[in-house]
Order: C-alpha cells, then structure tokens, then sequence
C-alpha cells in the first residue's frame, strides 16, 4: 500500500474577497510526480504553500505523515543575504564529503557546471542575479534529504540544458514531487499526474500535460454533447410554449417553469483568454539580414563575422547557453545595439514589434485601458470590424473590473499579456520575442500559439521553452558560445546533442592537457590515488573520534582538568582534519 505524505481535507484559502482553494481534500503519496496547471492567480502557488505549511487554511486541515520532511522552492528564492553560497548549499560538509558524492555532484554538474566551478565560488548572496539565486536555491533544495519537495516555477531563468537536466535528476529522484510550472514539455518529461486548479477546485488527471489536454478535450466534448442535449430541450419547451395557452391551464405554466430551471441550470461559459489576429502590412523580398557582422559587449565579442538572413514569413527559433547573446541579437535586429563591424539590413517595408524579457515598456503610471489607448483607442479588424481598447482587453482576460488596475498591480502573467496587446495594436510584421512564455500560463500559452499561427510576418522567438519553440517554430538556430550562430535542422534534440558533444571535447582537452608524459608521471597518479584514499580513510575515523569527544566532553562537564584534556585533543583533531581536507583538495583537483 503507497503512503500518503501529505493531504489537504476540507481546506479553503481566501485572499482577500477572492477564494483560490474552496474545500478542497486531496493528497501527495510517497510516489508522487505530479503537475500543477492553471490560470494565473488561480491558486496553483497556494495550494502548494498549503501543502508544505507555508501559509494556514481558513477552514479545514493539513495533515503530514510523522516525522515527514518537506521542502519547497517558492518563486521568490528567499536566501539569507550575506551568507557564502557554498555555505547556502552544501552547509558546514567538509569538501571531501561533498565533491565524492555522486548526488552532489550530479546537482553541481547541472546547475554550476562541475565541481570545481562550484567550489570556485568565493561569493555570498548579496547582489546575485535573478538566475543566480534560483540556481542556488533549486541546488540547496535537490542536495536535501526531504521525503517531499514542492516545485514552484523550477524552470524560470534555466536554459534549454538546464531544464533538460532537471527534468533528468527528477525522474531518477526517489522521493515525492510536485511541481508548478507553465512548461508542458517539463510536465511531460516528469509527471505521471496532473492537477488543473480551477475556480477554486482542483481536478485529478491522469498522466503529463499531453494526457490532460486529450482528457479536457473529452471533457470539453461530453460537456458540448450535454449542451447540445439541454438546448434541444429547451427549444422544444419554448416551442410548445409558442403553440399553448400559457394563461389557461396549470399545464403550461409547469412547462414554463421547467422551461425556466433548465435556463437557469446552464453552465455560464468559459473565460477563456482569445487572442486577436491583427492585420499586418506586407513584407518585401528583404526583411533582416545581419551581414559580416560582430557583436560586441564590455569585455567580450559574442558573434564575430555572421551573416544571417531573415526572409518574409520565417518562423525562426533561437536557443543557446545563457550568457551567449541571444537576447543581444534580437536587439542588434530591433536596432537596439549597434554592430562592432558589418551592417545591418532593414528592408524598406517592415514594421518590427520587440518584445523584451524586462516588461520595461509598460508604462507605469498609467492604468490598464490607458496603457492600451496609448497606443491605439480603435483598431480596425477588418471587413468593417472595429474593436475598442475595453473590448479587446476584456478578450485578453481583463474584465472590465479589471481594466481600471493601475499597471504596477499587475501579476507577471498579466503585465506580459498586456506587453503582447500593445505591440500587436501597433500592427507589426516582425515579431522579435525574447522568452515571450515567461509567467505565462498554460491557457495562455495555448491562446498566444493560436494567434502566432495566423500571423503573417515573419517571427524569431528566444525562447527555453522546447514545446513553444516545436509548436511555433519552423526552424532552429543556436548560439553555442563559439561566437557563431548555426542552423539545426534536428531543432532542439541536436542542440542538447552538439553541447553535450562540445562538453565532452572540452573534458577530453582537459584531460589530454593533465595527461602524464611519461611512465613516471602515471606512477605519481597511481600514488596520488593511493594517498587520496589513505586521507578519506583517516577523515573518516577522525570524524569518529571527533563525536566521540563531543560525547565525552558533555559527560565530563563538571570536570575541568578532564575537559580541559578532551578539548586539547578535540582542537588537535581539528588542526589535523583541515591539513588533510586542503591536502585533499589538491590531489583531487591536480
């Protein structure tokens, strides 16, 4: 029988005047690899904060299995500042201990970029990125002994590799998860179950993201087919009403009474987030091309001599290591950064529309609607069709209500759907999106694919998200660090292949620049190991004395000159164990 590690039974959480989670019971066992899906603000980061006793339910109860231990990876990363990052993430453990250990090092490798990177690290946690942070905090959680993590966007700031990575360390990972996040090929590559927080509920699917599309598809279509039902129905009855003498008899107003229930009993129809399909002037033969072109940051040169093309109607996706240039290429195109050498082509016709990672072109003294009338308080659809800012915004999800919310209020997701409104009121036709998927949910998600379909222009998305690129993209190019940019025609799959490839070619110069010239030199190796192996032995049974002394000398704490003799020989352990940790280090590392 599988345990349960964690269980909400009758809980409901209000913020304010709105309830996310309306008497809920459902629960996490030990096997747990479960997904969490729902519209922004719909409560999936509550609910998770439920289940690791973050934050208390109004009503009803948690209830965790004795002596579980639970860990949680909110979107905030919250790190002490000041405090080293080894110290954040591997604690008071002794070198040797950590670097040996294969989980250890498994975590380093994916989210450092090896042992010795890691152990490089002489900062704390002051002033680290956004990036910085998450990796430390994700690092800090997957090296703990916890029985249950809980997840909650762990694939925000990771790039493609990363995110590979993670999805890989999860599914080999013993204990129980459960993990928020937009990324649906993540959901696939993790879960064999999914949860979709809704209008307070949360609904149990079986499987990953792509088992709970078909599932709500079948939903969706039995929902329809009892629709169809009811409105036969109630056509029938307002028939018959027609052809009666409502006034005359008890009979008729019974029908008209069950002509009302059934009006009544309908389902009010879904919020779904529409996304509009804006005109978009036509594009000549030249759209961008990047000619003999160098790319230049302080300190470094990111692309050097590329000539790339980008012709009318390309769906192009990049994908790269982070740090590589990918968000300064789509600036270079939206003439944002200029080029070190080279030009730059721009054909005569083309409107571009840049999206950034930054939501800096929201206005932020302004509200909702007036940061859409800004641009454009009437767009034409077409074939006589107008819209107005109000009405367009109420099709993105912004109800009327909600409209009038100044835009510094606004959730990460709305801020980035608002971002997508005004360039598309500008009626581009090129679309340059840097991690346009970033705090979007999976509806939305869905609805922005949807429109990009129909978009006419030609596109280029930076994105780490696999199943937006494979859905959207026609085409990818990468940024492998070699100050290049190449075409992949097997998309993302040869991407992970050609790092992977470039990380196994560094490893192996490594190693060849360390080999040993000669038989003597091999020897020296085999001694070095040996002495390794010697030290580990010794740590290890000073390891034993130093507990040992612990013990005693809390025994003898009214003993002074036995205390006295035991912490002579505990500071003489310390002195030895820091000698043979630094001798350690050097034979492992040379």
């Amino acid at each position: 029988m599988v345990a349960t590690l964690a269980a909400l039974e009758g809980v409901s959480k209000s913020w304010g005047t709105r309830t996310v989670i309306d008497d809920v019971t459902i629960g996490l066992t030990e096997r747990a690899r479960v997904g969490v899906v729902g519209r922004n603000g719909g409560g999936k980061s509550t609910l998770l904060q439920l289940f690791g006793r973050r934050v208390a339910p109004d009503t009803g109860r948690v209830v965790h299995a004795g002596g579980m231990r639970v860990g949680m990876l909110t979107q905030a990363d919250d790190l002490p500042l000041g405090v080293p990052i080894r110290e954040l993430v591997v604690g008071d453990l002794p070198e040797h201990a950590w670097a040996g250990d294969p989980r250890a090092r498994d975590v380093l490798d994916g989210l450092f970029g090896g042992v010795a990177a890691f152990a490089a690290l002489d900062r704390d946690s002051s002033g680290l990125s956004g990036g910085e942070r998450r990796r430390v905090a994700l690092a800090r959680l997957l090296l703990g002994d916890d029985h249950l993590i809980l997840l909650d966007e762990p694939t925000n700031h990771l790039d493609v590799e990363g995110v590979a990575w993670l999805a890989r360390h999860l599914r080999a990972r013993r204990g129980a998860f459960a993990v928020v996040t937009h990324d649906r090929w993540f959901l696939d590559e993790v879960c064999d179950r999914t949860w979709e927080v809704v209008d307070g509920a949360v609904h149990e699917f079986e499987g990953g993201y792509s088992a709970y599309v078909l599932a709500r598809a079948e939903r969706a279509r039995q929902a329809a087919s009892e629709e169809a039902k009811r409105q036969n129905l109630i056509r029938k009855e307002l028939a018959w009403l027609r052809r009666g003498a409502p006034a005359r008899t008890s009979k008729p107003k019974f029908r008209i009474a069950a002509a009302d229930a059934l009006i009544a009993d309908e389902p009010p129809p879904r919020d779904d987030v529409e996304l509009v399909a804006f005109a978009s002037a036509r594009l000549g033969k030249t759209v961008l091309e990047i000619e003999d072109g160098t790319v230049d940051v302080p300190g470094r040169t990111l692309l050097d001599r590329v000539t790339w093309r980008l012709g009318p109607g390309d769906r192009v996706g990049v994908v790269g290591v982070n740090g590589a240039g990918k968000s300064t290429l789509l600036r270079v195109l939206a003439q944002q950064h200029p080029l070190s050498a080279g030009r730059l082509v721009v054909g005569k016709t083309i409107r571009v529309a840049y999206l950034s990672q930054e939501a800096a072109e929201l206005p932020p003294d302004l509200r909702v609607i007036e940061a859409v009338e800004e641009v454009k308080p009437v767009v034409d659809l077409g074939k006589g069709r107008e819209q107005s800012a109000a009405q367009l915004l109420e099709r993105l999800g912004f109800g009327r209500d909600r409209q009038w919310t100044p835009v510094t209020d606004l959730s990460g997701g709305e801020r980035r759907r608002l971002q997508l409104l005004r360039l598309l009121m500008t009626e581009p036709n090129v679309l340059l999106l840097d991690e346009p998927t970033n705090d979007l949910d999976t509806d939305t998600l869905s609805g922005l694919e949807d429109l990009l379909d129909g978009f006419a222009g030609t596109l280029v998305a930076v994105s780490h998200d696999r199943y937006f690129l494979e859905r959207v993209c026609g085409s990818v190019w990468a940024l492998l660090g070699d100050q290049g940019i190449r075409h992949l025609p097997g998309g993302v799959d040869e991407y992970l292949e050609r790092r992977a490839g470039l990380e196994a070619a560094a490893d192996a110069a490594v190693a060849a620049a360390a080999a040993p010239a000669s038989a003597r030199a091999a020897g020296d190796n085999r001694e070095a190991r040996k002495e390794l192996t010697r030290i580990e032995r010794r740590l290890d049974r000073l390891g034993q004395r130093e507990a040992e002394l612990h013990a005693a000398l809390a025994a003898a704490a009214t003993d002074h000159e036995q205390l006295q003799t035991l912490d002579n020989e505990l500071r003489g352990l310390v002195a030895e164990r820091a000698e043979l940790e630094e001798r350690w280090l050097e034979l492992s590392v040379g």
